[in-house]
């Protein structure tokens, strides 16, 4: 566990994503949760002893199944965005690993099984503010990898949790993304209001503002290819054409090829027909 300001802590160790965990007077606010049962356990234990009150909460930064697997272990009250409840609603009310390929992380977990999820009790629409201690902890809608994204702002320790939005040599996920609202929320990651913030990744820890602007060009190069393909009224098999292009831009290791290559096959063709053929019957939902 690394400290990256004064009581704010991450964890990068465990599989599919960053966690963090910011300790106030009231007790932890956790940021995510590990997908793998025993990393949870572990995780749990880790943070023992770290200090403040007794109360536990957990702020999900999007209802991607890799941090949201796991919350159930966590045990403590969860908070997330509307959006990111509603998609709870959708889904049956436990997970099952059926070998699915969207280049997720939890597929590489094995004898995952059957999950219950643990949707949120609290949620909010466009900012909510923890007091916990003398230090706002202040939630924001963001959306962009899923409708239902936020921000979690530390604004006098200058920390900002974005979640998905910005990731480090690797491809986006985009079958549930708004990539217009995407752009957008990089641009404002970029100005002068998050200037001199610590960005931490929800998949890689802390990211340079070298690394955002270039997810920034990244995304904005989808967004266009994407788009120049609905305008011509392509076929959705013309994305597998696109995927395998954007392939070569992340430069992947050999070992995670066939893991991006799902990942953006994936969620551009669900990306594709949710925008571009809004009708279509297998369009996914979030």
């Amino acid at each position: 566990m690394d400290a990256i300001a004064k009581n704010v802590y991450i964890e990068d160790r465990y599989l599919g994503v960053t966690l963090g965990v910011i300790v106030q007077p009231r007790g932890l606010i956790q940021i995510d949760a590990p997908p793998a049962p025993e990393d949870g356990r572990s995780w749990r234990a880790s943070m023992m002893g770290m200090g403040g009150g007794h109360e536990r909460v957990l702020v999900n930064l999007d209802s991607h199944p890799d941090r949201t697997l796991g919350v159930r272990g966590m045990d403590c009250t969860v908070i997330a965005h509307e959006k990111t409840a509603q998609a709870f609603h959708n889904r049956p009310n436990t997970f099952k690993a059926q070998g699915d390929e969207t280049g997720a992380n939890w597929e590489a977990i094995p004898g995952l099984g059957s999950v219950r999820w643990a949707p949120p009790e609290i949620s909010f629409g466009q900012q909510m503010t923890l007091h916990w201690g003398e230090s706002p902890v202040i939630l924001q809608s963001r959306p962009g990898p899923t409708t239902g994204a936020i921000w979690v702002v530390l604004p006098e320790e200058k920390v900002v949790f974005v979640g998905d939005a910005v990731l480090k040599g690797q491809p986006p996920f985009l079958a549930h993304a708004d990539l217009p609202a995407w752009i957008e929320a990089l641009e404002l990651l970029q100005g002068p209001e998050y200037k001199g913030f610590t960005v931490v990744s929800g998949r890689d820890g802390v990211v340079t503002p070298q690394a955002v602007r270039g997810y920034a060009e990244e995304i904005q190069y989808i967004y266009e290819k994407v788009d120049a393909l609905g305008k011509k009224r392509a076929s959705v098999a013309a994305t597998e054409k696109l995927a395998e292009q954007l392939l070569k831009d992340f430069k992947a290791p050999t070992a995670r090829q066939k893991q991006f290559a799902h990942r953006l096959g994936h969620g551009l063709q669900n990306y594709y027909i949710r925008h571009y053929q809004p009708s279509a019957k297998n369009a996914v939902e979030e």
